[in-house]
């Protein structure tokens, strides 16, 4: 699972980078300015959420049972689908019912970072 996580936050981190270039330059001969800004927040968000996945795929190399990682991790995958994915939907004209999609996003991320919480609540450290 820890592979897996690696390789979502590469090719995450990946796209959020081409997809924050296209913004800055291509699109914004073709999207106003709130639009671009609507892309962006979607780029921040899978960025910090492709970091946060290889630190939980570096955790779990570590301690491969630890409880909530792995909902952890899909939380935050799933979460950038629906709420990055939406933004970007939304963005480039994509049909209204995304809107509602983007909270479903935000929740997953809320979950995901809910679940980190516990694993680390409950990780014993080395002193």
């Amino acid at each position: 699972m820890a592979r897996f996580f690696l390789i979502m936050a590469a090719a995450s981190g990946f796209f959020a980078v081409v997809i924050g270039a296209f913004a800055a330059h291509g699109l914004k001969k073709v999207l106003s300015p709130e639009m671009v800004e609507v892309v962006k927040t979607g780029v921040q968000y899978q960025m910090y959420h492709a970091l946060a996945l290889i630190f939980i795929a570096l955790w779990l190399s570590y301690k491969p049972a630890m409880p909530g990682l792995k909902a952890s991790g899909l939380a935050f995958i799933l979460g950038s689908f629906l709420f990055s994915g939406s933004l970007y939907g939304l963005a480039l004209g994509g049909p209204r019912w995304l809107g509602p999609v983007t909270p479903l996003g935000g929740l997953c991320f809320l979950f995901g970072w809910l679940w980190l919480l516990i694993a680390a609540w409950r990780t014993k450290l080395i002193d």
